[in-house]
């Protein structure tokens, strides 16, 4: 049921199911989905890291080359974007991909592996590049340490 003065499914409780039936996977990114998406990337070869941008809002933070980032969904919102940074400064982006509000934690890692970081407004590539060799897991034998022994 909507709330007054909303549109339709505004009052819709974070985490239900939207009407195609799929689990929503945006309801912003917390920390766990965001370490599941590192994770996986790592394993393709792809260099991400958990971005910790304020106080309980985390997000996919890639490393590109010439010292550029992309910042992946650090914004809380629900659906897929990026930042493209150097030096602090915004150089590029990508924009909200469309339906990415209901993606699977594998089609948000499809999508950051295909994006073409090249131009100031990136794009996705129609297939994803072959895998790289795998990188090791971030944090190594440390990271339950590191991380408070929060997860399993």
């Amino acid at each position: 049921m909507a709330l007054p003065g909303h549109p339709a499914g505004a009052g819709q409780a974070p985490g239900m199911a939207p009407a195609s039936g799929r689990p929503r996977y945006f309801d912003g990114m917390d920390e766990n989905r965001a370490r599941r998406v590192v994770d996986a990337l790592r394993e393709r070869g792809i260099n991400g890291h958990i971005a910790r941008v304020g106080v309980g809002q985390f997000g996919v933070r890639v490393s590109l080359p010439g010292g550029r980032e992309a910042d992946w969904d650090t914004d809380g919102t629900a659906g897929l974007e990026a930042q493209v940074m150097r030096d602090g400064m915004l150089v590029g982006y990508v924009p909200k991909i469309e339906g990415s509000e209901d993606f699977t934690e594998q089609e948000v890692v499809d999508a950051i592996a295909r994006a073409d970081y090249d131009q100031p407004v990136a794009k996705l590539r129609a297939r994803s590049p072959e895998p790289a060799a795998p990188l090791p897991i971030a944090g190594g034998v440390f990271r339950r340490f590191l991380d408070g022994f929060r997860y399993r």
